[in-house]
């Protein structure tokens, strides 16, 4: 990184993200419910090779570890996950004091070490007995959500001030409802997904409104997914083509980034969606886009990739296709750290919120070497890049609030089981056993030489 400006504040959140369904395992101990993936996973040919979430990493067994690694890896903020239906084993009503216990640990331990907590509500694994009674497509849902939101909210009080809402709700409203290749494995007509997407982003709205009511100086956060583009050129036609490609609706597609983010930031669905899905969108009522549009702290999402786009004949926005040998990480998404420049620059330009990354990081094939270390250079080359594209913003004027590298762990990768490797730290799923790889060292001097700037 260059020293000649810093992009970031002293309070500047650099840390690691997981989720609970992916790292926690214990599946059925000391009081869990069961949760859709669990149900998911037990349905032949749904998760690659049989795989299954039951004992995941381990974290929930080997917490303390953990939290060491963390430690050691110098960041100052970790963005965790809880399990719905391990604090309310059906969803609603009775709650489970040992998995609040858990999560008391977690909590605990993450102050003692002086990392902040980042709480995230919902990273996708809803409880079955709500998902019985119909999950997000129950115009109930989203007070069920509150509901929950509250009971961690008024137990957490005093020591968790930082909460995201949901995590990528694309994946669960359209990858679980209308393509069935995540939990709970639907295929519905595409008005009941719309209709769901909407109750979903009802329940961020309520969420928020109640963290507001009961955690003093909270801090609230959406983190869906930012599918951006890049401009082929430096021409204002292609800078705005990209900028079009980033917010306006291609299909009926419901990964596209403005769907999400307009009702949140702008309290109004994009009318380019509206157009494409005429009658299959649900009527609202237009007091629920005052729920959903609560005013929030940060605009965060998950950044990943994105595509270059050009501006084309008569409007049109042409994508240009990767070159040939271009870069892809293990699980073929195309390594395009540029999107950490203008993704940032075009939420700024639209949003006017300053800009946190709430994941990035890329899926290698991983394993220790007979020296016993692993040596996974693709990922520090890739967090340098994209750390610098998103610096680079920053000193063009972006404000920018904070990194979280996914993931500290490998983990389940959901319906892709074990196959993807994404940490820091190696896990062997077969013993539990850890092993920082190469690029947590280099993440590790990476943090330490920017906060000490």
């Amino acid at each position: 990184m260059g020293s000649a400006l810093r992009p970031w504040s002293t309070d500047f959140a650099w840390g690691v993200a997981t989720a609970a369904a992916q790292i926690e395992g214990a599946a059925t101990i000391d009081g869990r419910g069961p949760s859709t993936w669990d149900v998911f996973a037990r349905r032949p040919g749904a998760i690659f090779e049989g795989h299954d979430p039951s004992v995941a990493c381990d974290h929930y067994g080997r917490l303390d570890a953990d939290l060491d690694l963390l430690a050691a890896l110098g960041v100052n903020a970790y963005r965790f996950s809880v399990s719905w239906s391990r604090v309310l084993p059906c969803g609603r009503g009775a709650i489970n004091p040992l998995g609040l216990r858990f999560y008391d640990r977690l909590v605990d331990g993450l102050l003692k070490r002086n990392i902040t907590p980042y709480l995230t509500l919902f990273h996708w694994d809803y409880p079955q007995t709500l998902e019985d009674a119909g999950g997000f497509r129950n115009p109930d849902s989203s007070h069920w959500f509150a509901d929950y939101a509250t009971v961690l909210a008024r137990h957490f009080a005093g020591r968790v001030r930082h909460y995201f809402t949901l995590n990528e709700p694309h994946a669960f409203i359209e990858g679980g409802l209308l393509h069935g290749r995540h939990a709970p494995g639907l295929t519905l007509p595409l008005s009941v997904v719309l209709a769901a997407a909407h109750n979903a982003l009802l329940s961020h709205g309520r969420a928020t409104q109640l963290l507001r009511a009961e955690v003093p100086n909270s801090w609230v956060a959406f983190a869906p997914v930012l599918i951006g583009a890049t401009p082929a050129t430096n021409s204002a036609e292609d800078l705005e083509a990209a900028r079009a490609f980033t917010f306006e609706a291609q299909s009926t597609a419901l990964r596209a980034s403005a769907f999400w983010m307009d009702p949140v930031y702008r309290g109004s669905y994009p009318e380019s969606f509206l157009r494409l899905a005429g009658s299959e969108f649900p009527r609202i009522d237009a007091r629920d886009l005052e729920i959903i549009a609560q005013p929030l702290d940060v605009f965060a999402a998950n950044l990943y990739d994105s595509v270059v786009v050009r501006a084309g004949r008569e409007g049109a926005i042409e994508v240009v296709p990767p070159s040939v040998g271009a870069p892809r990480t293990a699980f073929n998404w195309p390594v395009t750290p540029e999107g950490h420049y203008y993704g940032p620059l075009f939420a700024w330009q639209r949003y006017g919120l300053p800009v946190l990354i709430s994941e990035n990081g890329l899926s290698t094939r991983d394993w220790v070497a007979h020296d016993g270390a692993v040596h996974d250079d693709e990922r520090a080359d890739f967090i340098e890049r994209h750390v610098r594209e998103l610096a680079r913003a920053g000193t063009d004027g972006v404000p920018l609030a904070g990194y979280f590298h996914w993931s500290l762990l490998d983990n389940f990768e959901w319906n892709h089981g074990y196959r993807e490797r994404f940490g820091l730290v190696h896990v062997d799923f077969a013993t539990g056993q850890r092993t920082p790889k190469r690029s947590f060292e280099y993440y590790r001097q990476l943090v330490s030489r920017e906060r000490s700037r």
